[in-house]
């Protein structure tokens, strides 16, 4: 009777201990200060020199020290014959308290603590040989289960302790992904979060968007192959996946970022040293990634508003720029700058295509690459793709086979330019990265294109109209009408300018000879002849009958008389049935007063001269008419 008396007392104090312990009214909480307390009670009322408190790892299945009132004990004090399947075994079989002698004379006592059939740890006490003698069976089951049930009260605050921290940790996480809309941070929070969380794991976010841009985080790409299952599973499925490795002894968790109209990638978190993840953590980093999910998703949808407001922006801009009665030139050059802007593009070109799309020609506002040898692979290729598919090309990594030349430019895309149905032509940009433009960035040329094809083809006709109407039908050189307004314009504009006036030396015999159809070829091809032998800036023009004229601004006498001699030869080496023509130079500065119709009488009597003189030959104005 006095001995259970005893047994009540001392389980009462250490209950009592425990009470006083476990102090929630302050607001402060110390696990491992709980524990410490906890063991220093078991010490003092057991007599015990030493007591150590080992915890039962479940994600290793092996025991660990997790408390001692030796703050120096080593974990090598731990008995090799105990395990964590090993002790569930023994406590499934017999609950009573293991003994055993220790080294240098001492005695261990091991205290299973469990809550139920749940293996909570297990406590030794250390003490001299027949230390314990006086604690009969009974007081150690007892303070086995006091113990026990004192370890769960303290583990399940702690728990409560450790979720209010991390779900503050969420709420300050989810409140900082709803301030902002910049998916660097969004990205950049989660690791952080994740980092403070569980520092000895590693992370990576694999993203199913274009990941280039996003600094240091540990982003990777989400691949569609054998070696991401489980990640493919989580991004297709929605649903969280686990990769467990008994070999590498690591759990990989694989964590959906899924928002209301999609998944947007796939956390992947890697525990090392763990056979399986423990069902409040993986709780926890679903909820983040859930809510990581929606803010990539917010902040993906607020960058597309942004882009397609900016999109429209530039198509408004463009359209509005191109119908304001731009010259063709300016308004190619206009779009090409508009083009390697916004799409960061390094070239930028025009092609029209020839009625039976045999041939091309390169507008002007063209890059100047267009220009050179080397483009004329890509035009090709470009053109045969689209006469044949009339779609419009988007090339990441532009290679050709059978072909040993290394192309310069790995990106390109090509838009057609119809209008009513017909194909005018096409658009063609270019960069030597591959994969260097987006699909979004291709969508906005095929609308910007396919806007501006209107307004280039109006300009082109605008511009056709107006050379019609001062443009010579036969011989499609300039009117008298539009030569005179020039040389008028010229003579207030520029430093000086040289005059020829071209006759087609007996030019009546030709008609008379062969008839006037061959005498309008013959006027016909020496026209040709002058067109390609002058400038786009000089005028050429029919100045009556056979007469035709040539004015060169700001080209001094000698100038012209290269010229005019350039036309006297090729006329001689090209006309069928050959002729010859006659030309007369004359010649303006500002230096010196002059008008048109003495510019035009000075060139007329230079042209009579070499006439007379035996035709096929140019006579430069001088007071005496002298021969060149």
């Amino acid at each position: 009777m006095e001995m259970d008396t005893l047994e009540r007392q001392i389980i009462f104090k250490l209950k009592s201990r425990f009470f006083d312990i476990i102090d929630t009214e302050n607001g402060f909480f110390h696990y491992e200060k709980l524990l410490d307390e906890m063991l220093s009670a078991i010490k003092a009322l057991t007599g015990a020199a030493e007591v150590i408190l080992y915890g039962c790892n479940e994600w290793k299945q092996e025991f660990f020290i997790e408390a001692a009132t030796k703050s120096d004990f080593q974990l090598s004090t731990l008995p090799p014959s105990i395990s964590c399947t090993g002790l569930k075994g023994w406590i499934r079989e017999n609950r009573q308290i293991r003994s055993r002698a220790g080294e240098t004379q001492s005695e261990e006592l091991m205290l299973p603590l469990i809550k139920g059939e749940q293996l909570l740890g297990c406590m030794f006490l250390i003490g001299g040989m027949d230390s314990f003698n006086t604690l009969p069976e009974k007081i150690l089951q007892e303070l086995s289960g006091e113990c026990g049930q004192f370890l769960e009260k303290a583990q399940g605050l702690a728990k409560i302790v450790s979720e209010e921290k991390r779900y503050k940790q969420l709420y300050r996480v989810t409140e900082k992904f709803h301030s902002s809309m910049d998916m660097d941070m969004v990205l950049g929070e989660i690791i952080y979060t994740l980092q403070e969380v569980y520092p000895t794991f590693t992370y990576y976010l694999l993203l199913s968007q274009d990941n280039k841009n996003h600094g240091d985080l540990p982003i990777r790409d989400l691949e569609y192959d054998s070696e991401n299952i489980a990640a493919m599973q989580a991004y297709v499925t929605g649903a969280v996946q686990f990769e467990d490795s008994v070999l590498e002894k690591r759990s990989v968790l694989y964590a959906p970022l899924k928002g209301k109209q999609g998944v947007y990638g796939v956390l992947q978190v890697i525990a090392p040293n763990t056979l399986m993840f423990p069902k409040n953590e993986v709780e926890f980093i679903t909820l983040l990634a859930r809510t990581a999910g929606s803010a990539l998703e917010n902040a993906q949808l607020y960058q597309q508003s942004k882009r397609l407001i900016a999109d429209l922006q530039l198509i408004n801009e463009t359209s509005h720029r191109l119908n304001s009665n731009l010259r063709l030139t300016e308004m190619m050059m206009f779009m090409s700058e508009q083009i390697l802007q916004s799409f960061d593009a390094e070239e930028a070109g025009f092609i029209l295509l020839s009625a039976d799309g045999l041939h091309t020609n390169i507008m002007n506002g063209s890059t100047d690459f267009f220009h050179t040898k080397d483009a004329s692979l890509y035009i090709r290729y470009i053109q045969k793709k689209i006469m044949k598919e009339r779609e419009s090309l988007f090339i990441g990594d532009f290679s050709l086979q059978n072909q040993k030349k290394v192309f310069r430019f790995k990106s390109i895309m090509a838009v057609p330019m119809t209008q009513s149905g017909e194909l005018k032509g096409f658009a063609l940009v270019m960069h030597r990265s591959p994969y260097h433009f987006s699909f979004e960035t291709f969508k906005l040329l095929q609308s910007l294109i396919h806007h501006s094809t209107l307004a280039f083809t109006n300009s082109m006709l605008r511009e056709e109209l107006e050379k019609m109407v001062v443009t010579d039908h036969l011989t499609k050189l300039y009117s008298r009408s539009y030569l005179d307004e020039r040389i008028h314009l010229s003579m207030n504009e520029d430093i000086e300018g040289s005059f020829i006036l071209i006759d087609i030396d007996d030019f009546k015999t030709i008609n008379d000879t062969y008839g006037h159809q061959v005498g309008d070829e013959v006027i016909i091809q020496v026209a040709d002849v002058i067109n390609g032998n002058i400038r786009a800036t000089d005028i050429g023009a029919r100045w009556g009958g056979e007469e035709l004229a040539v004015y060169l601004p700001g080209v001094s006498l000698a100038g012209g008389k290269v010229i005019a001699e350039r036309l006297v030869n090729r006329v001689f080496e090209c006309s069928n049935p050959q002729v010859t023509i006659s030309c007369g130079v004359s010649y303006w500065n500002r230096g010196r007063k002059d008008t048109y119709p003495a510019l035009f009488k000075r060139a007329d009597r230079a042209l009579y001269s070499a006439k007379q003189s035996g035709k096929n030959k140019v006579v430069l104005e001088s007071g005496e008419n002298f021969f060149i």
